[in-house]
């Protein structure tokens, strides 16, 4: 079972620790500017609905939301783990921010710009960018822009084109892909400092420390909520196939629910949890699948057993 993270060894690529740096606004602000290029005055950081747990939201929402003072709204959202379609995720993020806009009362037609930013510590899109931005445009004539107020941002730890984006942000991605010992160190930069500061801070704060265990709390609460409802399916299941072939079904769709949140399942994990009939041993990946951190953490676990 991966072991728990303490306040003290996360990082800021840890989500808690991202999420409780940029509840300070002139940080937020300045992250917005560094990574759109563009001034903003200031901006409001929605607090309520950070550090949250609503079933609306699937579990535990970990994102920053904010807003400046042209009513212009970001969603900036940290990943250490790839994701399946990166583009399907950022249009439910922009489909959320337009929904509670609209249920407020306004009208489509004044629907603010809206900015959704991806931090990933891995490359989403293979091509070596540090950033890779996207606005719709017509696919016949590419200086016909829609202009439906719609951006997308997702910035890459493992870009190789620092010609082409700004010394500044190059620096904040290689702070962000540091590890704990490397992330103190001096990166010659006024933000990375700044942010530095506000992570000592924050893992000196006996009320974050509070909130990190009560987050992490709901997260194992989740985490046995789908053991218990994996368990269910498989009984459920076993009632029409037989038990033994029902539970085994029922776990193993469980097992890939679980992993599809750390990421794309790789073909080969897809194969091993698929190909194992034993209720037993399913049940061990469903415990392993729940407290991974990683697809590599379950990987790892698999070569184990393998090696047995």
């Amino acid at each position: 079972m991966a072991e728990r993270k303490t306040l003290q060894d996360l990082t800021i690529k840890d989500n808690f620790m991202f999420g409780a740096v940029m509840m300070d606004e002139e940080i937020c602000r300045e992250l917005l500017e560094l990574v759109l290029g563009f001034r903003i005055a200031k901006v409001t950081v929605s607090k309520e609905k950070c550090f949250v747990y609503h079933p609306e939201y699937k579990g535990v929402r970990l994102d920053i939301l904010a807003a400046d003072e042209e009513n212009t709204h970001y969603n900036v959202e940290m990943q250490v783990s790839r994701k399946r379609k990166p583009g399907k995720r950022s249009r439910y993020y922009h489909s959320q921010i337009d929904m509670e806009l609209l249920r407020s009362g306004q009208d489509y037609e004044e629907l603010p710009d809206s900015y959704v930013i991806f931090i990933c510590d891995f490359d989403p899109f293979y091509r070596k960018k540090y950033r890779y931005t996207f606005d719709m445009k017509c696919r016949e004539d590419g200086n016909v822009a829609l202009e439906d107020g719609s951006h997308t941002v997702f910035l890459s730890t493992c870009g190789e084109n620092e010609n082409e984006v700004p010394e500044e942000l190059v620096k904040f991605l290689k702070y962000v892909k540091a590890g704990l010992k490397e992330s103190s160190e001096d990166f010659q930069d006024s933000f990375v400092k700044r942010v530095q500061t506000a992570v000592r801070n924050v893992k000196a704060s006996r009320e974050m420390e509070e909130q990190y265990m009560l987050l992490e709390e709901l997260i194992k609460e989740e985490r046995e909520q789908a053991l218990a409802e994996g368990h269910e399916l498989g009984l459920s299941e076993g009632r029409e196939l037989g038990l033994t072939e029902g539970i085994s079904r029922g776990q193993v769709s469980s097992i890939l629910e679980l992993l599809s949140d750390l990421g794309e399942v790789p073909e080969e994990i897809k194969e091993a949890v698929s190909g194992e009939n034993d209720p037993e041993i399913l049940k061990l990946y469903l415990r392993q699948a729940a407290a991974a951190k990683s697809m590599d953490d379950f990987r790892q676990f698999l070569d184990r057993r393998k090696s047995k």
